[in-house]
């Protein structure tokens, strides 16, 4: 019997993956990745190892998700030492809790090695920190996303009312109804937003605006997925920090250390 992992990669940037997931893919017979993984990563896979991609577009699915499933138990069976390697944390909207069923029901033992979600990384990296002291004691990771399009079932109220930091994921082709939603259940227009295309590779683009004017911004900048969008106070510390940079710009803040 072999052991699958269910192993989280990081938001892109290979520097940000964990010792413990690196030594999943060293050892790994099979890796099964998503389109997010970044390639340099797979290099440290050994020379024999099974390459399989498993990547997702929004609305485009070649390889379903049943497939995936049967295809990390199918080489469990067989002996060998899997890895399901996903961009992020696995278990942040990640469907990593569905291929641990999948596996945990066939008999197969499983371990997930979590990984650092964008939603925390890839504000860090344009500048803007998730929480602060004197501008957000509260965030929420949501989905922008649903299998049938609009986040309709989500409670946009307690969201736009209870929470100080809004980071959500896969939102860009819904943009409009989100920043709708939030403004109709209480959000103020003036509310800052910045939005972060490709956060923490080196193609990474940010955009900054309100909860009235980001949709018109992003649609001008041509901002595609993969996007987080950050919704809150805490965006204007990177204009903040920005004002103390003597080049006045600073778009990784990783490099301050």
């Amino acid at each position: 019997m072999g052991k699958a992992y269910i192993v989280g990669a990081g938001p892109g940037d290979p520097d940000l993956i964990t010792l413990k997931a690196l030594r999943c893919i060293q050892k790994a017979d099979v890796i099964l990745y998503d389109r997010l993984v970044n390639p340099e990563i797979l290099k440290d896979a050994k020379r024999d190892c099974h390459l399989i991609y498993c990547g997702k577009r929004p609305n485009h699915h070649p390889i379903k998700q049943d497939t995936i499933n049967h295809l990390l138990v199918k080489y469990s069976n067989q002996g060998k030492t899997v890895v399901r390697l996903k961009g992020g944390d696995p278990f942040v909207f990640g469907r990593g809790a569905e291929e641990v069923e999948a596996l945990v029901a066939n008999g197969i033992h499983v371990e997930v090695v979590p990984g650092i979600t964008a939603g925390i990384a890839v504000p860090a990296y344009a500048g803007i920190p998730i929480t602060h002291r004197e501008l957000a004691s509260s965030f929420a990771v949501v989905t922008g996303h649903k299998p049938k399009g609009k986040p309709t079932d989500i409670n946009w109220k307690g969201l736009a009312t209870a929470v100080d930091t809004l980071a959500i994921y896969m939102g860009i082709s819904n943009l409009p109804y989100i920043c709708e939603e939030l403004i109709t259940h209480g959000k103020n227009e003036s509310t800052p937003v910045a939005i972060i295309q490709q956060g923490t590779t080196n193609h990474q683009r940010t955009v900054t605006g309100t909860l009235g004017s980001i949709v018109g911004v992003a649609e001008k900048e041509g901002i595609q997925n993969p996007a987080i969008i950050v919704v809150g106070e805490v965006v204007t510390f990177r204009d903040k920090i920005s004002l103390l940079e003597p080049e006045g710009k600073a778009e990784n803040y990783a490099t301050m250390a």
